[in-house]
């Protein structure tokens, strides 16, 4: 039967192409969302999405659906709780728009320093502000801090040196050494690095530990004036916070990213006053190139195609970390009809669960090698048993302590 795939969002008419050459029979919708992608769902085995969201109701209507795919890095707006619950494999393509966000960051940083949005808006409207507008600082020797140093944030604390900015850098990953490597000066805690820096650049993904992690501590401890930029997800820094410190202390806040956007391309968009006061805006476009876009269709057919292949996604978010206890069983046969199923079943009545399972076959097709990862370790008898069997050649039972 073909592989059934819905693309509920914009992907490049060359992915297309390769999803079909691989046998898929490909829906294009782009444009659903909500209620009309639960119904539309269907039989769908495969989900690809950008900035669509994908609901609970939607996972639960897709009585076929068994892989996600996130074309781009986060996954936010995916139900994962639900995709997990009904055995639904979630995938993303991560590190495909890291130049595409780095340059937008960038491009934030000397927009809200020079001004370029209000001199635009001036001289479109007729208004030559030449002296009001040449007071920048600039760039140049001031101090650049990087909140979240993954491929994002390296990408912009390069870029950052190469305008001869000094980088400073925030992870709770990164270490002397890493930061020493990358040629960056590594802060302990997050409000050492506000108070050090002239711009700020926020590269966190979302996630319930990073929700309003920029909040007034850290806004109170910038300088006065800095510039602060936010191309990461909207909810990692608290808004109403953030409109204090614009308000009160003059920081030059640049954002792509909001807390409540828009789930679709073209909306209405609540031009509030905290929006108006912004010293830079773009309406989420950080991975928003060609560039990138090509990038990402590539990864996308690339994780379906190994599904296809192997039944396993590559870059999946929402698989389980390895157990506590590892344990292992490994079961050396011949390879004949029924010989594993026997290995199961003597399983099955021990009440031990398989978890991992993968059975390698020699070459000349005679013996094969079963690996089975266990939830626990069957007892004595019961692999007295499973040696019993005239068809396995050797069993060999490993515990991993934690």
């Amino acid at each position: 039967m073909m592989l059934s795939v819905l693309v509920a969002d914009k992907l490049s008419p060359a992915a297309v192409d390769a999803l079909s050459g691989l046998g898929a029979a490909v829906r294009m919708e782009p444009d659903l969302d909500g209620d009309a992608l639960v119904a539309a769902i269907g039989e769908a085995e495969v989900l690809v999405v950008r900035s669509t969201k994908v609901s609970r109701a939607v996972i639960e209507a897709g009585t076929e659906l068994s892989l996600i795919v996130r074309a781009g890095a986060g996954v936010n707006t995916i139900d994962i709780e639900a995709a997990s619950e009904y055995g639904v494999s979630v995938a993303n393509c991560p590190g495909r728009n890291t130049a595409a966000v780095a340059e937008l960051a960038i491009g934030l940083m000397i927009a809200a320093d020079r001004r370029i949005p209000d001199a635009t808006a001036d001289l479109r409207a007729g208004e030559w502000k030449k002296k009001e507008y040449g007071k920048a600082y600039g760039l140049l020797g001031r101090t650049c801090g990087i909140v979240g140093f993954g491929s994002i944030g390296r990408a912009v604390a390069a870029r950052a040196k190469a305008l001869g900015m000094r980088v400073v850098a925030w992870s709770r990953s990164l270490t002397e050494e890493s930061a020493e490597e990358a040629g960056v000066e590594r802060c302990d805690r997050l409000v050492e690095l506000a108070g050090e820096s002239d711009v700020v650049s926020v590269h966190l993904a979302a996630a319930e530990q990073t929700r309003s992690l920029i909040g007034a501590e850290f806004l109170a401890a910038m300088r006065e004036g800095a510039i602060f930029v936010n191309t990461s997800r909207g909810d990692i820094v608290d808004q109403p916070a953030l409109a204090t410190a614009v308000r009160e202390r003059g920081i030059k806040a640049a954002l792509d990213v909001y807390g409540d956007e828009p789930s679709r391309g073209e909306a209405p968009f609540d031009a509030s006053e905290f929006v108006r006061g912004l010293a830079a805006a773009t309406p989420h476009i950080g991975a928003s190139t060609e560039q990138a876009a090509e990038a990402i269709a590539a990864e996308v057919v690339r994780v379906v195609e190994t599904y296809v292949k192997t039944g396993k996604p590559v870059n999946a978010v929402n698989i389980r970390a390895r157990a506590e206890q590892d344990v292992s069983l490994v079961v050396r046969h011949y390879n004949r009809v029924g010989v594993l199923a026997g290995v199961l079943d003597e399983l099955k009545e021990a009440g031990v669960n398989v978890e991992e399972m993968e059975n390698t076959i020699f070459q000349g097709g005679a013996t094969a090698s079963c690996a089975l990862k266990l939830d626990r370790a069957p007892d004595a008898e019961r692999l007295r048993r499973i040696r019993g069997s005239g068809d396995i050649i050797q069993v060999m039972l490993k515990e991993r302590a934690p």
